[in-house]
């Protein structure tokens, strides 16, 4: 399925998911995309390992959280996704020192929750990790001191930004 990029989301500097000057961080781009879901982007590296190789299941969960989470963002600016529970259902184990997609939707929202599902995706297309979770909609100042200028939310392009994704 091939769709288009609609805008890029924000990244932060500390973030484990999405920090850009975290030296062990993801360091994750977040892409909307036409059909209303959202494309998360890594590489993961050893320090992100659990056995030799392989991509810790903790690590995998937290980056599906997040893309799912963020999802909301797309239909609600200034709305943040707190995860209320999670569940993650791991079919195959996810390499290191390669591309890795991640995709989230929303799959029900109501006034103070919504409800969201993704994937995790190896090279070959195939799902490597399965999420789903409920999130509390609030906003930021209500859950935590954020000084946007401090934590560098903003988004950060490069060359390597897709206009168009496959997955």
């Amino acid at each position: 399925m091939r769709q288009r990029v609609t805008a890029k989301q924000e990244n932060s500097k500390m973030c484990l998911v999405c920090g850009l000057k975290n030296p062990f961080g993801l360091k994750t781009g977040f892409y909307e995309l036409e059909n209303d879901e959202l494309l998360a982007v890594f590489r993961p590296s050893e320090e992100h390992q659990s056995y030799p190789g392989r991509l810790h299941g903790g690590i995998a969960t937290a980056v599906l959280d997040e893309t799912i989470g963020r999802a909301i963002l797309m239909k609600e600016q200034d709305i943040w996704g707190v995860t209320i529970r999670f569940s993650t259902r791991y079919r195959q184990p996810i390499p290191l020192d390669e591309e890795i997609r991640v995709i989230g939707r929303i799959d029900r929202v109501t006034h103070r929750h919504f409800e969201g599902s993704g994937e995790i995706l190896l090279k070959d297309g195939s799902i490597a990790v399965e999420g789903k979770g409920k999130f509390l909609k609030l906003p930021l100042d209500d859950i935590a001191n954020f000084d946007v200028e401090e934590q560098e939310w903003k988004v950060t392009t490069s060359p390597d930004d897709p206009e168009y994704v496959a997955y």
